[in-house]
């Protein structure tokens, strides 16, 4: 994601004098965003004059977080003053001691037409350490090292905000040959493109308790590597990143013939115990923000496990009760290694820990483990593609910088991305998570996007509105202007539910609603991806919160890799002010709530930074 400081103060939109949208948003002063570092003047849940009930509490917890954490144009969320560039987190964790287990740099091996898995999947491959390898060379691992006269850093496979990096990675799986003799859990680390061995655990976990040919991929947030930078609002940008990691796993075991699902009936102690991440110290989460040595602060928060399973072979089955009482046992295991120091003093925001607290998720013994038969995704415009192997996609995908301002996109290709956005693929409603990538997650969709549309060529300038689940159309009709037009635009396949709202040049209106920030304007169009809120939280309760986020950031995901496969660029936006946006849709309370804005155009190439290959790579630590 582009920095958090704006590059521009200005308030004033060049809006065209015709259009009445925005100009009610504008500040009745050009004052200057600030950012503070002072805890939110919020009453906290505990607070309250009535008392609540749990759910209640939590329920109030999120939405004070959300609120707190809001751009507005006078001011920004809590954050740092400044970068603390002697105590930036170490970007990669290692557990010290633990045995190194090499993987194999499959460069080499064949890999499938990227448009190819949109239609389906190939026959599955088996469990090796080839395959293994492949899989998290594909979607975790570094992609390359950049390197100027006074710095250089790494880049991976799955994008991150600031190229931070708060999301780590873990391998449950049955033995494996030339890897391990016995069932194992293994941390991913990127850097050496290695496994540390962190437990062995008995055979019959996987031979009684996972289907046949199948293994886990947990996936946990170290909230420092972001709060570092943003402050309060980095819990937000963590879960993005999840999302994008989920979309990484999928598509690159998907290039093996292998489906993804998030295993969502185990809760937060049960994640705990199956990546052995809760065995440290608890953080005691102080009242305020406090800034001191906090080693507690590098904890890892287990977001989510997935299970990897051949596609196409029938019904398969999970029993979460027994799988429950199985991880239960990983208390007793032998657990091998010390995580390594990421800094060596801390602010510790207050705000994001309790609301982690909040969203934790219980185990749910009666939820039902299902997979739904894959469908394909639309197709209006295959020649779009560039006929990239899906290798060359995810490897080669990086996070534009600036846009040319220059490109432009034909209607066509256009339509072709977003219909590979959708949730349920072709040939029906838009509701359920039944194409690729997004058939990892486990509930319907609750994600949208409203489109500004600058340089496709056949499409007129403006707003657009793609409905990725039909169940709320009526409701997000009802809930925006009623001067929005809601009709099909010009070409529109019959099976993408994309809409038109507004026509007008919102290039303008893109930088200003995204922190002024030209990459918004300058590529052939900018989206905000708006999410169903409040109602979802109260009905599904809370731990939806950052799931949201997780769908958000599997969407960013396709976006990305879509824009790399017609030969263009993308980049993620999570710096935007969040009111301003609702009301551009006319949206009020909290109903629908903006949660990730997004890129897609010609990138500018910065020649001056030198491209190094992934591995190996120089010994640095960024």
């Amino acid at each position: 994601m582009p920095p958090l400081t704006p590059t521009r103060l200005s308030f004033s939109f060049s809006f065209p004098h015709t259009s009445p949208l925005l100009h009610h948003l504008l500040p009745s002063t050009a004052t200057k965003p600030t950012m503070s570092l002072s805890s939110s003047s919020c009453p906290s849940p505990s607070s309250l004059p009535n008392q609540q009930d749990p759910q209640d509490q939590n329920l109030s917890q999120v939405l004070k977080y959300h609120t707190s954490t809001k751009h507005h144009f006078t001011r920004y969320a809590r954050g740092p003053h400044g970068l603390d560039w002697a105590n930036q987190p170490n970007p990669f964790r290692r557990y010290l001691s633990s045995p190194l287990l090499p993987l194999l740099h499959p460069t080499s091996s064949p890999s499938p037409l990227y448009s190819s898995l949109f239609t389906s999947l190939p026959p599955p491959q088996p469990i090796s350490k080839s395959t293994l390898s492949q899989l998290l060379y594909d979607s975790l691992s570094l992609s390359a090292w950049k390197s100027t006269p006074f710095s250089t850093w790494s880049l991976r496979v799955n994008p991150s905000s600031s190229n931070l990096h708060p999301t780590e990675a873990y391998v449950i799986s049955p033995a494996v040959g030339s890897l391990s003799d016995t069932p194992f859990v293994a941390h991913y680390a990127p850097k050496e493109h290695a496994l540390e061995l962190r437990a062995e655990i008995p055979s019959w976990v996987f031979k009684d308790l996972l289907p046949d040919d199948s293994f886990l991929i947990g996936l946990s947030s170290i909230f420092w590597r972001e709060a570092w930078k943003y402050g309060e609002r980095a819990f937000r940008y963590c879960n993005h990143d999840v999302g994008h990691a989920i979309g990484a796993v999928a598509v690159a075991a998907a290039e093996m013939g292998w489906d993804v699902k998030i295993l969502d009936g185990l809760g937060y102690e049960d994640l705990e115990k199956v990546m052995g991440v809760g065995r440290e110290a608890h953080l005691e989460i102080p009242v305020r923000a406090v800034k001191g040595r906090f080693p507690e602060m590098e904890f890892e928060h287990p977001d989510c496990v997935m299970l990897v399973f051949p596609s196409g072979g029938g019904r398969v089955e999970v029993d979460y009760e027994k799988l429950r009482l199985a991880v239960k046992g990983f208390e007793e295991l032998e657990w091998k290694g010390e995580r390594n120091v990421l800094s060596k003093e801390h602010i510790c925001w207050d705000l994001i820990y309790k609301t982690a607290e909040a969203v934790k998720k219980e185990s749910n013994l009666g939820e039902k483990f299902s997979v739904d038969e894959f469908q394909s995704s639309g197709s209006c415009s295959e020649g779009s593609y560039k006929g990239f192997t899906v290798r060359e996609v995810v490897r080669k995908r990086r996070s534009a910088v600036d846009m040319d301002g220059i490109t432009v996109m034909e209607r066509d290709t256009f339509y072709q991305v977003l219909l590979h956005c959708l949730p349920s693929g072709s040939g029906g409603e838009q509701k359920w998570q039944l194409a690729m990538p997004f058939r990892a997650l486990s509930w319907d969709a609750e994600v949208h996007a409203v489109l500004f549309v600058h340089r496709v060529k056949g499409l007129p300038e403006g707003l657009y509105f793609l409905v990725r689940n039909e169940d709320h159309f009526d409701e997000l009709k009802k809930s925006m202007r009623s001067s929005f037009k809601w009709v099909k635009p010009e070409g529109c396949p019959e099976e993408l539910p994309l809409y038109e709202l507004h026509r007008t040049d919102c290039q303008a209106l893109a930088e200003k609603l995204s922190c002024h920030q030209e990459i918004a304007s300058h590529g052939c169009f900018s989206l905000g991806m708006v999410a169903c809120f409040e109602p979802l939280l109260k009905d599904k309760k809370v731990w939806m919160y950052p799931r949201l986020f997780w769908e958000t950031g599997v969407l960013g995901q396709v976006l990305y890799l879509e824009a790399h496969a017609i030969g263009i660029s993308a980049t993620g936006i999570g710096c935007y002010f969040d009111d301003p946006v609702h009301e551009l849709l006319g949206l009020q309370g909290s109903n629908f709530q903006s949660l990730y804005h997004f890129t897609v155009g010609g990138p500018v190439i910065d020649k001056r930074i030198m491209s190094l290959p992934a591995y190996p790579g120089p010994n640095v630590d960024a």
